[in-house]
């Protein structure tokens, strides 16, 4: 679908003249006092990463992707991939290891997921922002240490590690971002 350059927004899929999806990471119009009004887009592709910056001229036409969201469902990890179910129709998605990337550790059995496809082909994900996970490695907790600044290292049921207040013990649940791998608090059980 054609629209002008000046609408696009971050996080719109464009479809460039070599017919790779790019994901915008910032668009940002510029109205100078001479000269053309221009719109600069800076983008990653989504088959490699790759990151670039186009500069259009503000009415100029770009091709925007016909994406469209599902919620999902995760099943599972084979040798093909992950195991994604549509929880409208019950129809089973597999989603490529580069697609998920990163997150793929904070993938849970049944969790709800949404998935942006374009032509039957899963181009992003959206896991849920937070998750609850248990403490299976730290250190323990030194008398007198306060909560203040200082975290220590632990690790995660799923492997994972991050950084806890020293008042988490081993066997503990706590909320974790998805986006980053924060520790946001204790779970609240």
């Amino acid at each position: 679908m054609k629209v002008i350059a000046s609408s696009i927004r971050k996080g719109n899929i464009l479809e460039r003249d070599d017919g790779q999806l790019y994901v915008v990471l910032t668009a940002e119009s510029f109205h100078p006092g001479k000269g053309t009004p221009t719109t600069q887009i800076d983008m990653r592709r989504i088959s490699d990463g790759v990151k670039t910056t186009d500069r259009y001229k503000t009415t100029e036409q770009v091709e925007r992707a016909f994406v469209e969201d599902f919620d999902y469902s995760y099943l599972y990890k084979d040798g093909d991939g992950f195991t994604f179910m549509n929880t409208e129709n019950y129809e089973q998605m597999i989603v490529k290891d580069d697609v998920i990337g990163d997150q793929a550790v904070y993938l849970q059995e049944g969790m709800k997921c949404i998935l942006s496809v374009f032509n039957d082909v899963c181009v992003a994900i959206q896991l849920p922002p937070r998750v609850t996970l248990e403490i299976v490695e730290t250190e323990p907790a030194m008398k007198g240490q306060t909560a203040s600044s200082s975290y220590k290292p632990a690790k995660l049921e799923n492997g994972a590690r991050i950084m806890v207040p020293p008042h988490i013990a081993v066997g503990t649940r706590v909320v974790v971002q998805t986006e980053d791998g924060a520790y946001v608090e204790r779970a609240k059980d």
